[in-house]
């Protein structure tokens, strides 16, 4: 089932050819050099509703796999309906969406190196965020610049990186939200990491579906939690983990918690 995982999630390819987009009128796009990376992203931005006729400054939410988070037409298997889901609840915060490698997504978003499987560029990747893109972003955009306001989210290996971005920038990201997380890919590495990190202070929200089809997704993410449980008090306020009955390994899974995940984050 990994290795399924990892062909499905590592390579998407566009089947929608003549597709209508279905991103809103809220989301643009534009693209950014990576020397970190030494490639172009594309950048996909949601803002809120109202924000060409406020002046306030908003929160900011850095997302992998902007693929698959505004449009069905680039999605993989079904987009997140992100744009759709805040647009309804006239949510008060920024999106920036950063698209995946291609077959450079496995490297990107894996922080050590599998045997199997390779990968382990995650640093340069989150570097690019950091210190290229989330400056890029403060300078265009009114955000609130300081960690409580910027939060990381992802699915899969999305949530892996989500993750390790908080124990590697905790004075950047303050909150993140880790679907489905593929922490087996580096268990052993990244168990070595949390014992040598002192402390965790990022709310975080975990979510995974209990028909994941590998059997390790929830032991290993309550692995995850248990820890982040021991470095701080009033778990409960910080700390929340949900698991889905009959929920699968899916864009289906993940559209249908981002908003309750979204509301307790923020």
């Amino acid at each position: 089932m990994k290795t399924l995982l990892i062909l499905l999630f590592s390579v998407f390819l566009n089947f929608s050819f003549g597709q209508k987009s279905t991103a809103s009128k809220n989301v643009s796009s534009f693209y950014l050099e990576s020397p970190q990376l030494k490639t172009t992203k594309k950048i996909w931005v949601y803002l809120p509703q109202n924000y060409n006729t406020s002046a306030k400054k908003y929160p900011v939410i850095y997302m992998h796999d902007a693929q698959n988070l505004f449009d069905d037409k680039t999605s993989y298997a079904g987009e997140w309906n992100i744009d759709e889901t805040l647009d309804s609840i006239k949510a008060q915060v920024i999106v920036i969406g950063i698209e995946h490698g291609g077959e450079k997504r496995l490297e990107e978003l894996t922080p050590f190196k599998h045997p199997k499987y390779g990968g382990g560029q995650a640093n340069p990747y989150l570097e690019f965020i950091v210190k290229t893109l989330k400056p890029k972003v403060d300078a265009t955009y009114r955000t609130k610049t300081n960690a409580v306001n910027t939060a990381i989210m992802g699915s899969s290996l999305g949530g892996l990186v989500s993750f390790y971005a908080t124990l590697k920038y905790p004075e950047v990201f303050g909150k993140v939200g880790c679907f489905s997380p593929s922490f087996w890919f580096c268990r052993k590495e990244l168990n070595d990491l949390m014992a040598k990190t002192p402390d965790f202070k990022t709310k975080i929200y975990f979510l995974c579906g209990d028909n994941e089809g590998d059997a390790d997704v929830i032991p290993d993410m309550e692995n995850v939690e248990k820890w982040v449980n021991t470095k701080r008090c009033e778990c409960k306020k910080r700390n929340k983990k949900v698991i889905v009955k009959g929920g699968q390994h899916n864009e289906k899974l993940w559209r249908d918690s981002f908003k309750k995940a979204y509301l307790w984050l923020f």
